[in-house]
């Protein structure tokens, strides 16, 4: 007898119900609980600083790309990557063993919708935990990059309060709830500038019909439009004398 299932990718849309968005964030909680032989080293910086290196020397035959990558300040590119990766590491997030690629494509449930199963770990590696998040809820604006479908700060509490306590997410305290918030929107940040940069890559790389010059500026004006509230929100919160306890 042959036994067939029948799984239904997610889309962006159903990352923002509430039941949907609880579960990501209990799986999520339970995957970043995962020891992995090998470097535990966090992978973001490294990975960013790699895809700055080859995406500033490319060279474009194409016209239109050319005339496109040229408009590109490295310059600034290179020092908003140094600014954010200072604060950053003021954050001392947890490292776990992250997705690192977390969209709603790689989100699976089962027929009745009661089994949710992470798929695709090609860029799974150690990382900062409010990575691994950020990165998910920039995933919300879907491939579209429609950013005005970024979680509320309602929607990232009640996200918080399931992967910081499963069993009681409503105990879980303010003070925790905020430094996820600040930890998160730091490294969604880095998000942007992470995809950003590869996409340039993939622009001389890839094979696949695809404007990622187009999608560099998309990420890239995206981080540049949320910079100066993220940084200023971080630097008030590492400004309070007792930056409170963080959960892992």
């Amino acid at each position: 007898m042959q036994i067939s299932c029948h799984f239904l990718v997610t889309s962006s849309t159903d990352m923002k119900n509430p039941k949907l968005a609880a579960e990501i964030a209990k799986q999520l909680r339970k995957f970043h609980q995962v020891e992995i032989p090998g470097s535990k080293e966090p992978q973001v910086w490294n990975d960013v600083l790699k895809f700055f290196k080859k995406a500033s020397i490319l060279q474009f035959d194409d016209g239109e790309k050319k005339k496109k990558y040229e408009t590109i300040l490295f310059q600034e590119v290179h020092n908003e990557i140094i600014e954010l990766k200072e604060l950053t590491d003021r954050l001392n997030a947890p490292v776990v063993f992250a997705h690192n690629d977390l969209l709603s494509g790689n989100l699976m449930l089962n027929e009745d919708k009661e089994k949710l199963y992470f798929i695709d770990f090609e860029y799974g590696s150690y990382n900062y935990r409010g990575f691994d998040i950020g990165n998910h809820f920039n995933e919300y604006a879907g491939y579209d990059c429609d950013y005005s479908l970024y979680p509320s700060k309602d929607e990232q509490f009640h996200f918080f309060r399931h992967y910081l306590d499963s069993d009681q997410p409503n105990e879980v305290s303010d003070k925790d709830l905020e430094a996820l918030y600040v930890e998160t929107s730091s490294y969604m940040l880095a998000s942007h500038l992470y995809w950003a940069l590869w996409a340039l890559i993939q622009a001389k790389m890839s094979p696949i019909d695809f404007d990622y010059i187009s999608y560099f500026f998309l990420r890239y004006n995206e981080y540049k439009k949320q910079k100066e509230k993220v940084l200023s929100l971080a630097k008030s919160y590492l400004s309070k004398p007792d930056l409170g306890k963080r959960f892992m």
